[in-house]
């Protein structure tokens, strides 16, 4: 067998483990191995001196440490009871607006991505907060969870995201420039979901009802309350384009930040901190479990020449490079029924990247089409964590609204699907808007 052919068939082996539901980083490892024991005819030595160099290389990498940090800071955000905070505020400025409660969640929503960087942990901790208030105002279950479960989707699309600092370690893109290329993209994918849910509250008032106003001096007591998440949020940004503050730099005072807001408003306290530390470890092992493990097999890939074929293929193809486009999107969100968003990043931008790099869209510049690409893969993937029969948003935000089946849950979704899938077109049609704030800051 060629190296390209060993390097297929490990690929379609790796997605038969993981429609088996196999742990992501195992199913790496395995593959992997196989790979560099079929080229090298079984001899162990290549495969042992490639674990030892990667483990060696990606656990001693300075810029991963910055990972930990914004998990730290989300899990002070959810354990210190900043979600609550950030639901209060926009409950009170537009709550009382038909279907407000629902927008309020998705501006919630959004607020808490910028402190968290986790889809999942987003869903979670606003579902656990909203949800009840949502049941409990009268909203239907259908918009009451569709609305959660997609606007969770925005704490890995709002800056700081962990799946965009992975993007940037993988292709040596800078994570400044992500991180600001994202702004404008999440902004117009909240403004969508809000633009959705006032279009299902005109042609049904009775799945979203009106609430009380509330007296003016409350609704500024309640912004006011969440100033101090907003400045870490700039400061993070900010810090870290400006180039004031690393990345690590800046996570360390982002987490530093939210802990003393945590304490101060008094959600903090001794138990909180432990499960916080303890949630923060936990997901750093899994994540780093599965970068070694994809590590392992991007270095068989490689070897492989599986991604130089398959780059220089398509490129020699004639195929017009939107359809080329088009096709990984396609294959993204068919990705999405098996795994979640961060292993997606990992396994799939070592190959299409370089395909994507090899092409010609609108005339952009190499490093404009780095960025542009980083952001467009992200919101593809984002689409995987919601969209029917297995989104990882779904189940979790399905799991906490009692009562209410899953089916009601995949329809609420829908007309959220409908608005991401209009804004990648956008993205893919008008580059200059993921963009455009790059450059106004000099990248």
């Amino acid at each position: 067998m060629s190296g390209t052919a060993i390097g297929l068939a490990g690929f379609a082996g790796l997605m038969g483990m993981l429609a088996l539901r196999v742990h992501i980083g195992v199913a790496m490892f395995i593959t992997g191995g196989a790979i560099y024991l079929t080229i090298n005819d079984g001899q162990t030595a290549a495969l042992l001196f490639t674990l030892n160099n990667l483990a060696f290389a990606r656990l001693s990498n300075y810029d991963l440490s910055v990972i930990p940090l914004f998990l730290l800071m989300g899990q002070f955000a959810t354990h210190g009871g900043l979600s609550k905070a950030l639901f209060r505020a926009a409950g009170a400025l537009i709550g009382h607006w038909r279907g407000g409660l629902a927008m309020a969640s998705t501006a919630a929503c959004a607020a808490f991505g910028a402190i968290c960087g986790s889809s999942l942990a987003t869903a979670a901790t606003m579902g656990q907060v909203a949800l009840p208030e949502l049941q409990a105002r009268g909203y239907s279950g259908r918009l009451a969870t569709g609305t959660l479960a997609a606007s969770g989707t925005l704490g890995i699309l709002i800056p700081p995201s962990v799946p965009l600092v992975v993007y940037a370690v993988l292709t040596q893109e800078s994570i400044g420039k992500l991180f600001v290329a994202a702004v404008v993209p999440g902004v117009i994918a909240a403004l969508g979901y809000l633009a959705v849910i006032a279009l299902i509250v005109r042609r049904n008032p009775a799945a979203g009802p009106a609430s009380a106003p509330l007296p003016w001096s409350e609704r500024l007591r309640a912004q006011l309350g969440v100033l101090p998440v907003l400045l870490v949020f700039l400061v993070v940004i900010v810090g870290i384009y400006d180039g004031w503050a690393n990345p690590t730099e800046a996570a360390s005072i982002g987490a530093a930040a939210c802990g003393l807001i945590a304490f101060a408003s008094g959600g903090m306290r001794w138990p909180q901190l432990v499960a916080s530390i303890h949630g923060t470890a936990q997901a750093t092992a899994m994540i780093f479990v599965v970068l070694i493990g994809a590590d392992l097999l991007n270095s068989a890939l490689a070897v492989s020449q599986m991604p130089v074929e398959l780059a220089a293929w398509v490129r020699d193809s004639g195929m017009p490079p939107l359809l080329v486009l088009f096709s990984i999107i396609g294959i993204y969100i068919l990705l999405g029924c098996v795994m979640d968003s961060l292993a997606m990043i990992l396994l799939t931008i070592p190959i299409f990247y370089p395909v994507v790099m090899g092409l010609d869209f609108f005339g952009m510049a190499a490093d404009d089409k780095s960025v542009w690409f980083g952001i467009l893969a992200l919101m593809v993937v984002e689409i995987g964590l919601v969209h029917p029969p297995v989104g990882m948003n779904l189940y979790v935000i399905n799991r906490l609204a009692r009562g209410v089946p899953m089916r009601e849950t995949a329809l609420g979704v829908m007309p959220f699907l409908a608005s991401d899938l209009l804004r990648i077109l956008l993205i893919v049609f008008v580059p200059g808007i993921c963009l455009w704030l790059v450059h106004a800051f000099g990248g």
